[in-house]
C-alpha cells in the first residue's frame, strides 16, 4: 500500500463525509457482541475508530466471529495458528470473512470492500456489515448467537398463508372500493 498524503478539496470533503457517518456508540455495542459472541480471548480494542480499525485489521478477530455462528462441524474460515503479519495474508484473512459473511445471508450491498478496513477508508461500512451480520445471526435463532438479542433488529421473516378453495371463490364475490363502486 502505497502512503497516500493529506486530501485537499473535495476529496477531504468527501472524506470527512464518510468519516462522520461512524457511529461510537455503535462501536461499543459491536466490541460487546464479539466479545460475548468469541469470548474473552479476542480482547478488546482502544476506543475509537483508529484502535477498532487495528482491532480487525489482521482478519482473526473477524474470523472467529463468523465461525462462532456455525455449528461445531462446519467452520467456513480457516485460522491460522499464528496471526498474519504480511499484508496480503492480512487481506485474504479480511477476503475470506467476507466470503463466509455473504454465505451465512448478508446482502453483497452491506458488505464492505476489503480496503475499507485495511486502510481505514469507510470504517462505517464496516459497522454496517457488522450490524448485517448480528441482524441475521439473530433472525435466524439456531442457538449459535451469543449476547443480548435487543443488540440487533431483527429481519423480517416470510409468512406465507394458504387459501382454500372456496376462500379464493369467496374473494372473487366482494367489490372493493376502489373498484369504482359508490355504495
Amino acid at each position: 500500500m502505497a502512503n497516500k498524503g493529506p486530501a485537499y478539496g473535495m476529496s477531504r470533503d468527501v472524506q470527512s463525509k464518510i468519516e462522520k457517518k461512524y457511529d461510537d456508540e455503535l462501536e461499543d455495542r459491536l466490541v460487546e457482541w464479539i466479545v460475548a459472541q468469541c469470548g474473552a480471548a479476542v480482547g478488546r480494542p482502544e476506543r475509537g475508530r483508529l484502535g477498532f480499525q487495528v482491532w480487525l485489521k489482521n482478519g482473526i478477530v473477524l474470523s472467529r466471529l463468523v465461525n462462532s455462528l456455525y455449528p461445531d462441524g462446519s467452520k467456513p474460515v480457516k485460522i491460522p495458528d499464528a496471526p498474519p503479519t504480511m499484508v496480503f495474508k492480512q487481506m485474504e484473512q479480511i477476503a475470506q470473512f467476507l466470503k463466509a459473511a455473504e454465505d451465512y445471508g448478508v446482502v453483497k450491498t452491506d458488505i464492505f470492500q476489503t480496503v475499507d478496513l485495511f486502510e481505514a477508508k469507510d470504517m462505517a461500512a464496516v459497522q454496517r456489515t457488522l450490524m448485517a451480520l448480528g441482524s441475521l445471526a439473530v433472525t435466524k435463532n439456531d442457538g449459535n448467537y451469543h449476547g443480548d438479542p435487543n443488540w440487533f433488529m431483527k429481519k423480517a421473516q416470510e409468512h406465507k398463508r394458504e387459501f382454500t378453495e372456496s376462500q379464493l371463490k369467496e374473494g372473487k364475490n366482494i367489490i372493493g372500493l376502489q373498484m369504482g363502486s359508490n355504495k
